[in-house]
């Protein structure tokens, strides 16, 4: 599992206090966010899941009840209750609430059901009187919320909606007392549709382009009180600087439409299965790039530099995607460049190996320009520091003209999408909570006692309830027909039903070009399935997870393979642990960890195994022969108890080897392969690993710069390192005597938050000038890597659609007792594919290929890397020979 908890911290008093001054408005005293949750109670241990039934963890088999208080006394005094008498849950809810079925359930008198509408919207606490004496806790709501408005509401329209040029607002608020849009400074009234929940008002035209909050009065458990939020939008379509207000803006508007927008040609669209993927921070892009116009902005997409031009290089070479790191609004960062801070330090005159450069680039992180972006704030906005003026609508029509520039190179456009936490949770003095200041306790996932879920790293959201499951898929459909964007990457995906997940499936394919001006069947989903948390192994409904999502056209991160090629795993106490790319039995690198020659060989042999799983686009239904002799299926093969094999298809499983998350693959290696080894062949143990991922069957991704052999100076968890760590270099610096050298390795010790446990490791590293390329290696590492793109894009065998298509077309002919270590030869159709990650030549026979004409494949015979080119074949003997550290692929004439 990649170091998705870590990756966000809070943010800094500085840009708190400038979120929360933005939000200021003359109202009553607001309480503060310590104050105790449920009115006084500590916990809310009861949960009103439909209008029939409360379940109570703790409570006694004896009658109870839930005591309400007037929604117009500030201090919820109750006025009233609704008894409850002790029950059972109906299958259905069991199935609902698989995690509540061993907990006390109570059944709601009939008598007292037509309070529930008036009972929600104030002060609300289950009491019950035992032998023990009294028992109070507070109540959680999403349950009932989702039963008495859920059909109604997931129709509605929110947000800003225009007809004829007239805007209608609409915010879901079902337990608010009242709600009012603060418009432009004024206050209008709005109306509440007591089936839905929905409070709306019409405006006129004038209404346009003005900026706009809710105005909710509600209880607030966390307060204790009922409250006067003022709220921002969570549909709005655009927002002022650092997110003060919502703007009500019509995206189809034409004036917020670039030049060729309505007839905007995309590249041709390729099935998942046949995605190949680079992911890319747009930030990271160009910062540094001095060739660009626009440094750091959307619009640098829309530059003749370095950096596209080298994307149009991996575009004409086969790349299909570029996958874009969180670009809807988030809160990280302050949005106006002049009041970003910058380093204080004269950072390319420190020593490779200091400590000094994390030191002061740590002391202005939280006030520089520079964040991943995985806390979202609005999720359909896009950011707006990365716009040339974050206030109004540029935003909007620099990401559409940032698409345009993309589609325009040959590459479509993924987005990074984090619906499965926000920024902030409860607290009503924190402008940040946007979704909780509008229904107290609804969108986040709470636990048994009533407190946010935090396993994804911040306030996790519920995607079960159906508000939020609506806010997702209404969220991607805006993205897809107003942004044009051609596929979604989701955060933690497991978090998220599988229900959610594929409901935004069917809301995308229902978009046609004729009506709604894009081919939603042609957009791609993809995104981590992993299995933890208060959610893990189906605990509270079937999740979006790797096993689960098998068959639905829907990839998951394949973390098997990914391993087995790097060595290890993501969180190893010593980062030395070896794997097949990195030299693991071939080329020790001495370390203690990785055992010994024996258990080095034993393990390298497995991993081949799972490498050959993971080339199947790790199927589970697969049948090969393993490094034992054994036949098994891919399932079968074992990943740390889990099996390896996982898909059902072809496009199941994304295969890769680095991503944002954790050290770049230059970065692994330089910790894995023994320290003498040149950049040379670091650099071909480079194009080895990204090998056995853009060779696969299925879609594959790569972090962008890899194939330049792209360090970020061994920081594994750089979302808040600034752009001294962080910075792209397009173009080569051939300077490996200094700071600067051109792939950012020797950058200085990565940040101590997350890092300084390895210091000792990377320290002489990073002082070893071996270890920075000079251009020429880095040059033909990305010239070698473009090849394999070349054969993948012109050979129809890597995107076979089926199981039974791989099961007939690949096989592992070498495979079983006697398989070299370090070796791997994949027979697919008419083409032999032999990744040799040893430091020697080595020659691979496959006797039932004698006397077939078999030669090396013409994009390597003629390509870049002329030690490929050495690669021969002999058909007396059907021996395929290819050099040290060298993926070799021979086509059959």
């Amino acid at each position: 599992m990649p170091s998705t908890a870590h990756r966000l911290r809070r943010r800094t008093a500085a840009v708190l206090a400038l979120l929360a001054g933005a939000a200021a408005l003359a109202l009553p005293p607001q309480p503060r966010a310590q104050a105790a949750p449920t009115g006084g109670l500590t916990k809310a241990e009861a949960q009103w899941i439909d209008r029939t039934t409360v379940v109570w963890k703790g409570a006694q088999p004896v009658a109870a009840q839930l005591e309400f208080g007037d929604p117009a006394d500030r201090d919820g005094r109750p006025t009233g209750r609704l008894r409850l008498t002790p029950g059972t849950l109906t299958p259905a809810e069991r199935a609902a609430y698989p995690h509540l079925t061993g907990y006390p359930a109570f059944t709601v008198d009939p008598r007292d059901r037509a309070l529930a509408a008036t009972a929600l919207r104030g002060r609300l606490v289950a009491t019950q009187r035992t032998a023990d004496g009294p028992r109070t806790t507070g109540v959680q709501l999403p349950g009932v919320l989702d039963d008495l408005y859920g059909t109604r509401a997931r129709r509605a329209a929110l947000g800003p909606v225009f007809h004829a040029g007239r805007p209608t607002l609409a915010v879901w608020a079902p337990t608010a007392r009242t709600v009012a849009l603060e418009l432009a400074g004024r206050r209008v009234p709005m109306h509440r549709d007591g089936a839905s929940g929905v409070w709306s008002v019409r405006g006129d035209r004038a209404w346009a382009g003005k900026p706009y909050r809710y105005l909710v009065t509600v209880w607030a458990p966390d307060a204790g009180r009922t409250v006067t939020n003022a709220v921002t939008d969570p549909y709005a379509t655009a927002l002022t600087t650092d997110s003060a207000r919502s703007l009500v803006v019509d995206l189809a508007d034409p004036r917020l439409a670039p030049a060729g927008w309505a007839a905007l040609r995309k590249p041709a669209a390729v099935p998942l299965r046949r995605a190949r993927i680079q992911e890319l921070h747009v930030r990271d892009f160009s910062i540094e790039d001095p060739t660009s116009r626009h440094p750091g902005q959307y619009l640098a997409f829309t530059d003749d530099s370095a950096g596209m031009r080298h994307l149009k290089a991996l575009a004409a070479a086969g790349t299909t995607h570029v996958h874009l790191l969180p670009v809807f609004d988030f809160s990280s960062v302050p949005e106006r460049r002049a009041d970003q801070q910058r380093p204080a330090c004269d950072l390319p005159a420190l020593p490779a190996d200091s400590a000094r450069q994390q030191e002061c680039v740590a002391a202005t992180a939280d006030r520089d320009g520079y964040n991943w972006g995985y806390d979202p704030l609005h999720y359909t906005v896009p950011e707006g520091s990365y716009a040339s003026d974050p206030d109004g609508t540029a935003r909007t029509v620099e990401f559409r003209r940032m698409v345009q520039g993309l589609n325009g190179i040959g590459l479509r456009t993924v987005m990074d999408v984090v619906y499965n936490h926000t920024a902030a949770a409860a607290g009503q003095d924190d402008p940040r909570a946007v979704l909780d200041r509008i229904v107290p306790g609804y969108y986040h996932r709470l636990l048994d006692d009533g407190t946010v879920a935090t396993s994804t790293c911040c306030a996790g959201t519920a995607p079960e309830h159906t508000m939020m499951g609506k806010l997702v898929v209404d969220s991607v459909v805006t993205w897809a027909k107003q942004y044009k964007v051609d596929g979604f990457r989701f955060d933690l995906m497991g978090h998220h039903p599988k229900a959610n997940v594929l409901a935004v499936r069917k809301a995308l394919d229902a978009l046609t070009p004729a009506r709604d001006g894009v081919d939603g069947k042609a957009v791609v989903l993809y995104g981590e399935g992993w299995n933890f948390g208060e959610v893990a192994d189906d605990a509270r409904f079937v999740q979006a997870t790797q096993r689960n999502m098998a068959g639905t056209g829907i990839a998951t991160f394949n973390d098997r393979a990914r391993d087995a090629v790097r060595g290890g795993g993501p969180f190893d106490a010593d980062p030395r642990v070896q794997g097949f790319a990195s030299g693991l039995a071939t080329d020790p690198n001495a370390s203690p960890a990785n055992g010994d020659s024996a258990a080095q060989r034993a393990r390298l042999l497995h991993y081949q195994d799972l490498i050959k799983v993971g080339l199947t686009g790790n199927l589970a239904g697969y049948a090969f022969t393993d490094t034992t002799g054994r036949r098994v299926t891919g399932a079968q093969v074992d990943y740390g108890g889990a099996p390896a094999g996982y898909a059902a298809a072809p496009g199941d499983a994304l295969a890769y080897v680095d991503a944002h998350d954790n050290e770049t693959l230059y970065d692994a290696l330089a910790y894995k392969l023994p320290p003498g080894t040149s950049a040379a062949d670091r650099a071909r143990m480079q194009v080895v690993a990204l090998a056995t991922a853009a060779l696969a069957q299925g879609p594959a991704l790569s972090q962008a710069g890899s194939d330049l052999l792209r360090s970020k100076s061994l920081d594994r968890n750089s979302f808040n390192s600034g752009d001294w760590f962080n910075a792209l270099h397009w173009e080569c610096t051939d300077d490996p005597g200094g700071a600067t050298a051109g792939n950012g390795f020797g950058r200085g010790l990565p940040p101590a938050a997350d890092n300084k446990d390895k210091w000792p490791y990377a320290k002489p590293l990073l002082a070893d000038p071996a270890l920075r390329p000079d251009c020429a290696t880095r040059n033909a590492a990305s010239a070698a890597y473009r090849d394999l793109l070349r054969i993948h894009a012109t050979e129809p065998a890597f995107g076979l659609a089926t199981t039974a298509a791989v099961q007939s077309a690949l096989s592992f002919p070498r495979s079983g007792p006697d398989e070299t270590p370090g070796v791997l030869t994949m027979r697919l159709a008419d083409l032999v594919v032999v990744f040799n990650a040893t430091p020697q030549r080595q020659a691979q026979s496959v006797p039932a290929l004698a006397g077939h004409p078999y030669a090396l494949h013409p994009v390597q015979a003629h390509g870049a890397d002329r030690t490929t080119a050495t690669a021969a074949y002999d058909p007396a003997s059907g021996t395929f020979t290819v050099p040290p550290r060298t993926v070799a692929v021979f086509r059959r004439g």
